[in-house]
């Protein structure tokens, strides 16, 4: 999903939507330090999209794992989607 910092990643979480299935984006990992890193790691090599936003990984660090995302943070995390909507889009033209 993201880091707090581009150089060292102090943290990461990762989201996990359904659609149909669930009824918001669930926080399905996050961490710090050498657990961000692992994080990023894993995402780069499954292709999945990462996307810098450090105020909303801080909020969305202080959540519990498999958490829903506050509707506080909806119109944050939108524009994330449509961000890997995207690179998806852009990846599949490829």
């Amino acid at each position: 999903m993201g880091r707090s910092d581009k150089k060292s990643p102090h943290k990461a979480v990762a989201l996990k939507y359904r659609a149909g299935a669930d009824a918001a984006p669930r926080v399905v990992a996050g961490g710090r330090g050498l657990v961000a890193e692992r994080i990023l790691e894993l995402a780069r090599a499954c292709n999945i999209p990462i996307h810098e936003d450090p105020d909303l990984v801080e909020v969305l660090s202080r959540l519990d794992l498999m958490t829903e995302i506050p509707p506080e943070t909806y119109l944050l995390v939108a524009e994330v989607l449509a961000f890997i909507y995207r690179s998806n889009s852009s990846f599949s033209k490829s």
